[in-house]
């Protein structure tokens, strides 16, 4: 269970209305699947029909700064030597993502083609695992497409020679780990505005009660 009540910091230097992080749901998704006992229950959330893997199959491949300077996703992680599984958290909607998680998904096969000892340029088959790939949208939309897809949004449904394909997730299922997140994001999001909307009430007041002194 992801816990819900997010520390808002206080600033003892200045007198002022705390505001929380608009980072935070970005910072709880990508260390919370840190931990292998969240990992593998958002693995089950995404197969609840595979009832083997356990949490030694998993393997955080995540992208960050140490291999890439210019690029880094929010999760990936391997399933043994069978699955390639990248999740992206958006608060916005752009199909722009789709071409992000490309580059994502390259570079995750060149790091496993490296760990894995495997030549690109070598005539041998290369062996590895079925991509999966996903988006979790948290904003708020009336359209909401199960998938989204090179060929769809860019090319006009054309057939074209790589396709990339992405599920988005918008509420995940009762009481699994993606709904406890998603509604964990929607109340920081709700405290954010609350504690904003204070902020702007408390600078006003202030500036009125310094020109009411002068």
């Amino acid at each position: 269970m992801i816990e819900h009540n997010a520390e808002i910091p206080e600033n003892s230097q200045q007198e002022s209305v705390p505001v929380m992080k608009r980072t935070i749901k970005d910072s709880v998704f990508t260390n919370l699947f840190k931990d292998k006992k969240y990992l593998i229950q958002l693995y089950q959330a995404l197969h609840p029909d595979d009832k083997q893997t356990t949490e030694d199959d998993l393997k955080d491949i995540t992208i960050n700064h140490v291999l890439v300077d210019d690029i880094y996703n929010d999760l990936g992680f391997s399933v043994g030597n069978r699955l390639l599984i990248l999740i992206e958290a958006q608060t916005t909607w752009t199909v722009n993502i789709l071409f992000r998680i490309l580059m994502y998904l390259v570079q995750t096969y060149r790091e496993y083609f490296r760990v894995t000892e495997q030549d690109i340029y070598n005539s041998t088959k290369l062996k590895m695992p079925k991509p999966e790939l996903y988006v979790i949208y948290l904003g708020n939309r009336k359209e909401q497409p199960e998938e989204i897809s090179f060929s769809e949004e860019l090319f006009g449904g054309e057939d074209i020679c790589i396709d990339v394909k992405a599920k988005i997730i918008y509420d995940g299922r009762e009481d699994d780990i993606i709904h406890q997140y998603i509604t964990f994001t929607r109340i920081c999001r709700n405290k954010y505005r609350f504690m904003e909307g204070l902020e702007k009430l408390y600078r006003k007041q202030s500036a009125s009660a310094k020109t009411g002194m002068c």
